[in-house]
């Protein structure tokens, strides 16, 4: 079983891409629901994030998503992105740099710019990347997020 892509590249293809933008995901809008959720899962209930009249009396005017609700949307951009031909499995191995650069407010639409900014082959088969992603923020002129991401790909056994 092969990992969700929006494109399949064989491997010198997608080796090919180092140094250059490997896509933009789509808008995606966060709500004020997914936030709630996201403070119910982490039990993070900070007054900024779940309760919209106190917020509105902060600087930021209103609720915030929480910085790892933020990254947490990373996955489901990274989707969207081209992916290694043959991939079996692709990991999370972390971050080398990562800054929440500015609040997304509720309602406010993310997507992420990918740039593959290093690749290299650990062992046949088995292939790791640094992608240097940023978070934009619609009408914003600061990203939400930057960030320096690891991540591995396991390759199916060719015989």
């Amino acid at each position: 079983m092969s990992i969700p892509s929006s494109e399949l590249l064989t491997l010198d293809a997608f080796r090919a891409m180092l140094g250059k933008e490997m896509g933009v995901s789509e808008w995606t809008t966060i709500t004020q629901d997914q936030i709630d959720t996201f403070a119910e899962c982490t039990d993070d209930h900070q007054f900024i994030h779940v309760d919209p009249e106190a917020a509105a009396k902060t600087p930021f005017g209103g609720t915030i998503a929480h910085g790892f609700l933020t990254l947490s949307m990373l996955s489901s951009m990274a989707y969207q992105m081209p992916s290694i031909e043959g991939t079996a499995m692709a990991v999370n191995y972390g971050f080398n740099k990562l800054r929440f650069v500015s609040p997304v407010r509720s309602g406010a639409r993310i997507r992420g710019r990918f740039v593959l900014k290093a690749f290299e082959e650990i062992r046949p088969g088995e292939i790791q990347t640094t992608t240097t992603v940023s978070v934009e923020i619609e009408g914003e002129d600061k990203p939400a997020l930057v960030a320096d991401w690891l991540g591995r790909r396991y390759l199916e056994k060719t015989e």
